[in-house]
């Protein structure tokens, strides 16, 4: 792991335990067996190190995203993988996305407006895909966009209240649980048919386990 990680994944635990203000430059130079130097090279003060704690995983999730746009001709594939990227970040980055839920209230002006424009560019994947659906009939076209768009958002962002490691279900579970909601909500009936699309629904996965 290099100095920038350590340091990262230090403050995530100091910021768990103690909060953000609770924890100063100090604890996290010692912690993460650094000098200030060595954090001052990476970071110009606590205020970037929390905005590049939500960057991590904001980023992760717009990559994904854009690859899979660029990627794939079916809005309904587009939008299975686009799901199952954004649920697993639960997983990868969940101790960065509980520290930033809890202390994001203190970040200054210039790093809210940075997370935004990067959020806004997601939304904008996902009204992209789901005006493609419904241009293409694959996606039912009473549903509004932006009411469609804020659900997903909400539902799937939700999990970092209760998602658990060692929970009952996988993230892998999980992330086939979101895309048969979501699916079945957004899908004609006759897009439900598409054979290439079977293996999105769980009672596909069923059937198929049981042969």
């Amino acid at each position: 792991m290099d100095l920038k990680d350590r340091i990262i994944e230090t403050s995530l635990t100091l910021f768990e335990q103690h909060g953000f203000h609770g924890v100063t430059v100090n604890q996290i130079v010692s912690e993460s067996g650094t000098s200030k130097g060595g954090f001052y090279h990476h970071f110009q003060s606590k205020d970037e190190l929390l905005f590049v704690i939500h960057d991590y995983f904001i980023s992760y999730v717009l990559t994904k995203a854009k690859e899979t746009i660029e990627t794939n001709d079916h809005p309904t594939e587009k939008m299975q993988k686009i799901i199952k990227s954004f649920v697993k970040v639960f997983d990868i980055y969940k101790p960065h996305i509980s520290v930033f839920y809890q202390e994001s209230i203190y970040l200054k002006p210039q790093y809210v407006d940075a997370i935004k424009e990067k959020r806004q560019s997601y939304k904008a994947v996902l009204f992209d895909v789901i005006r493609e659906g419904i241009e293409k009939r694959e996606f039912r076209s009473e549903l509004p966009v932006e009411i469609t768009v804020m659900s997903i958002l909400g539902m799937v962002n939700w999990s970092y209240k209760w998602y658990k490691k060692d929970g009952e279900k996988t993230i892998e579970e999980i992330a086939d649980i979101y895309v048969d909601l979501i699916l079945h909500s957004l899908l004609t009936e006759q897009t439900k048919k598409d054979a290439r699309f079977k293996e999105y629904f769980l009672e596909n996965h069923l059937t198929a386990s049981k042969k």
